[in-house]
């Protein structure tokens, strides 16, 4: 059995991925707050609404480029993303200065690869927003991450920047599964398959041998969990804490966001994911509390 390689079908899987990203960053992003510390120790919800931040932005102009294209064209979603650009969600001082130049009309190439005196930003902004589009080609794993580094060059053309937008398509794609998503030891075997030797790739080979560790903060120790906001100290443990909870969202979350870090966006990743097929969708309520999606992302063709 195949996933629906069809556009229309392919669109629904990325929005139900984009979905549950939103619902990760929103509530993860809940948790920087002081007074909410507690209420993530007992695992008990703020109240909403809970707004998304710059990795649902972001996310939603791949959908819409996605959908528009059927592919990722970068000087497309370069302006969709200078567009859409809210400094009000949270943008690092680095990607917001980036978009608002290409905003002004400057060539998106030039600006990031220029960026940490030529070596290109290794953060892990290009991996948080790219779930959706492994879910669009749940059919394909392959291309899913050559379109996702395709995806990572309009604002990180560092290695492991770009690596590690690969490995989260790989994970949603393969969670995409019409079948189902993979035992956890396939899914992480699968990602590393398909990317690079690299930081990230390292970080993934150790993700799969502790994924018998019960301790998650034993596991970020070793990991990452962003705290970094380096591609290489994110995606491994986002990803970990996806295969540990295939099927179940809300334990996923809940592990992600337990080890603090860079809350939104390894919460991001791992919602993305999971919701990229039948690997598990966010509770209703949850859903609810999450502030809507942007007007602009389609949601037919």
């Amino acid at each position: 059995m195949t996933a629906d390689s069809s556009s229309v079908g392919r669109l629904e899987r990325a929005l139900a991925s984009l979905r549950g990203l939103a619902v990760g960053d929103a509530l993860g992003s809940q948790f920087f707050v002081p007074a909410h510390y507690p209420l993530l120790k007992r695992r008990e919800l703020p109240a909403g609404p809970w707004h998304w931040t710059d990795d649902t932005e972001m996310a939603s102009s791949v959908v819409a480029v996605l959908a528009a294209h059927r592919r990722i064209d970068q000087d497309e979603l370069a302006r969709s993303f200078a567009e859409h650009h809210d400094l009000d969600r949270g943008y690092g001082p680095v990607v917001d200065r980036l978009l608002r130049l290409v905003r002004e009309g400057e060539d998106w190439r030039e600006l990031a690869a220029g960026l940490f005196n030529g070596r290109g930003s290794w953060g892990n902004g290009a991996a948080m927003r790219i779930a959706p589009l492994g879910a669009w080609y749940a059919d394909d794993p392959e291309q899913a991450t050559h379109q996702a580094e395709i995806s990572a060059y309009p604002t990180h053309q560092h290695r492991e920047a770009v690596v590690g937008a690969m490995a989260v398509a790989a994970a949603a794609a393969l969670a995409g599964s019409p079948d189902g998503p993979p035992g956890p030891e396939a899914l992480l075997d699968g990602v590393i398959a398909l990317v690079p030797k690299s930081a990230v790739g390292q970080g993934l080979r150790r993700a799969r041998d502790m994924l018998d560790y019960g301790d998650a903060g034993t596991v970020a120790a070793v990991l990452g969990c962003g705290r970094r906001t380096t591609a290489h100290d994110t995606v491994p443990f986002a990803l970990w804490s996806a295969a540990r909870s295939l099927g179940d969202y809300e334990t996923a979350f809940w592990t992600t966001a337990g080890v603090g870090g860079d809350m939104d966006t390894t919460c991001a990743i791992t919602g993305g994911v999971l919701a990229s097929g039948k690997a598990g969708t966010p509770p209703a309520e949850w859903t609810q509390r999450t502030e809507a999606l942007p007007e602009w992302v389609p949601t037919s063709l």
